[in-house]
């Protein structure tokens, strides 16, 4: 397979991954029994850095949240962890019906009218959405706007590289986007306006300007949502989006290293041909009893390749009934108390960390609800000093934007109690 690919060894196709992070070896001796190399992984393995869920206040697209025991007691089930795709799908009920359910209450809380069987995660959603966008619109250009999670932004360029469509981004003056900072970009070319809802940064877009905007254009409004929040923000059906899209990841599931995660992508009934992936929908048998079926299924696996809406061929399915059992656990009560216990806290911590000497609000006149930005002075020694004591800080976005270096991005969900909120803000004070 090497001589194939016209190589001699693994090493370059290691070549994308950062010469610190890789090891030519373990450091094991010669000669090491299977139990005495157990025993020694084991040791190597708790050099590994590891926060208290309570002590960590990073977010940036992958949250610690608590996870109700009845969700690893559903997903570890062995007819479902160990089922794959359903190539008969009429003989795996149980996997449809748990689908369906999850169609429906991503639906619901995004009030749009349909929802596919799940994506693989964020990034891919949103790649995907204005994949849709520039099949329905005919037109060749996406304008992200605003502060998008820039992998999502970086999977997006490769898709569009691929799909041969061309994406722009304007970055606002203040944190958010004024529709009318859009301009010049904005025109009779562009298929979609995407914005993120909250932005990366935590702050809150005029969703409804910003879709509005779009329309004006001609252009449909992807709106990439934090589930969650949806508790408490306006969902993207409300204010007229066309496609809303967002990583799962914190319906239910750890944040495992970056993944397996969920994406979710909902749409207006009039776009749901150009969904991509699975759609289960719900139909009767020959004695008019319920049952459930794959519907819709434009995907190469069933048709041409030239005629498919996208080469996704699966869902997370089992990260998918994972988010189901955990929203029929919580209930819309229970998510909203989820929610606003994190606003709650978030808004505590910035107005405790705005007392401090070098630390000020990036943007002080943003709404935010769980994530919020700070101009700190010296914050990566700040970070590794939090670090020694076991405490994961903000996140540093000026590695990704260089307008905001020195900005870091604290989280809150209901995990940071109070005594931990005192504990970051003790040591960011010392």
């Amino acid at each position: 397979m090497l001589a194939e690919m016209g190589i001699e060894t693994l090493e370059p196709l290691l070549a994308d991954i950062p010469a610190r992070l890789r090891l030519r070896r373990l450091n094991l001796a010669d000669g090491l029994s299977e139990a005495e190399t157990m025993a020694r992984v084991r040791q190597l393995a708790g050099r590994n850095s590891a926060f208290e869920d309570r002590l960590t206040f990073r977010g940036g697209g992958v949250y610690r949240r608590f996870i109700p025991a009845a969700v690893p007691a559903v997903t570890s089930k062995s007819e479902f962890y160990t089922a794959y795709t359903p190539y008969q799908p009429e003989a795996s009920q149980g996997w449809l019906q748990a689908t369906f359910e999850f169609q429906t209450m991503i639906a619901e809380l995004t009030a749009m009218d349909v929802s596919n069987a799940s994506l693989y995660d964020g990034a891919t959603a949103v790649a995907e959405a204005a994949a849709m966008a520039v099949v329905q619109t005919g037109r060749d250009r996406v304008l992200v706007a605003g502060y998008l999670h820039p992998e999502y932004l970086e999977v997006l360029t490769t898709y569009a590289r691929g799909r041969k469509f061309h994406v722009l981004q304007k970055l606002p003056r203040a944190g958010v986007v004024d529709p009318d900072e859009l301009g010049e970009p904005l025109d009779q070319t562009v298929a979609a306006v995407i914005f993120q809802q909250p932005n990366f940064l935590g702050l809150v877009e005029d969703a409804q300007a910003l879709t509005e905007a779009a329309h004006q254009a001609g252009a449909l409004a992807v709106a990439c949502v934090d589930p969650v929040n949806l508790a408490l923000l306006q969902p993207p059906g409300e204010y007229g989006a066309d496609i809303a899209v967002g990583e799962g990841q914190q319906l239910g599931l750890t944040p495992s290293y970056g993944g397996p995660h969920l994406g979710f992508i909902a749409c207006r009934s009039e776009l749901v041909r150009r969904l991509p992936g699975r759609l289960v929908g719900e139909s009767q048998d020959a004695r008019g009893r319920r049952g459930f079926v794959l519907t819709l299924q434009a995907r190469e696996q069933h048709i041409r390749r030239d005629k498919a809406t996208s080469n996704i061929c699966t869902n997370h399915a089992l990260c998918a009934l994972a988010a189901t059992v955990y929203l029929s656990y919580m209930g819309p009560d229970g998510l909203r108390d989820v929610a606003q216990t994190s606003l709650t806290r978030s808004h505590h911590l910035e107005r405790r960390l705005a007392g401090l000497r070098g630390f000020r609000p990036a943007f002080p006149e943003a709404a935010f609800v769980n994530e919020f930005p700070v101009r700190v002075e010296g914050g990566e020694g700040l970070l590794a000093r939090l670090q020694e004591v076991g405490i994961l800080g903000g996140l540093p976005v000026g590695r990704w934007f260089p307008e905001l270096e020195g900005v870091l991005v604290f989280c809150c969900t209901e995990l940071n109690d109070a005594a931990a909120i005192e504990t970051l803000v003790e040591a960011c004070n010392g």
